[in-house]
């Protein structure tokens, strides 16, 4: 692998996915969000963009060969994106998701324009990463990355490989 990049986190992207659909403010999606069970009670890690950060790491350690940890990853949450600055990505075919990226120059997360018609463009809960290889070229996997079964899951793998 080569660098990665990608949607890391189902409850930023829910969040932003709504605000842009429905015309919504920060604190009316998070509500909801909560409300369905997508954000935690304190969404914090997610819509600051520390969840999306530590896998920034996980995988720049992959990428690099270790050595990275979560200050090593420059962070920019979702809290301050205005309902207007959607509207406006929207009126040029664009939106906006808090994208991580790893690649030769280091890691880093924050809210970035992406073609409405891109891969990293995912709605909802969708999770997506872009791996790139030397051979094989562009990978991508995706997936759901937010809500109860989702975090079930990925808790039971955890216990899992600790046996």
């Amino acid at each position: 692998m080569t660098a990665a990049r990608g949607v890391l986190n189902g409850t930023a992207n829910f969040i932003l996915t709504r605000m842009a659909t429905d015309g919504l403010d920060y604190e009316h999606v998070l509500a909801e969000a909560q409300d369905l069970g997508v954000a935690e009670a304190d969404p914090t890690f997610d819509v600051e963009g520390t969840d999306a950060a530590l896998k920034c790491a996980i995988l720049a350690n992959v990428i690099h060969g270790g050595g990275y940890a979560l200050e090593d990853v420059d962070v920019e949450g979702i809290t301050d994106v205005p309902p207007s600055a959607l509207e406006l990505a929207a009126e040029d075919g664009r939106t906006v998701r808090l994208i991580g990226e790893v690649t030769e120059d280091g890691a880093r997360v924050g809210p970035r324009l992406v073609p409405e018609n891109h891969t990293l463009a995912v709605s909802g809960t969708m999770n997506i990463v872009q791996l790139e290889t030397e051979h094989a070229g562009r990978l991508n996997l995706s997936g759901r990355g937010a809500g109860g079964p989702e975090t079930a899951t990925a808790v039971l793998g955890d216990v899992n490989r600790l046996e």
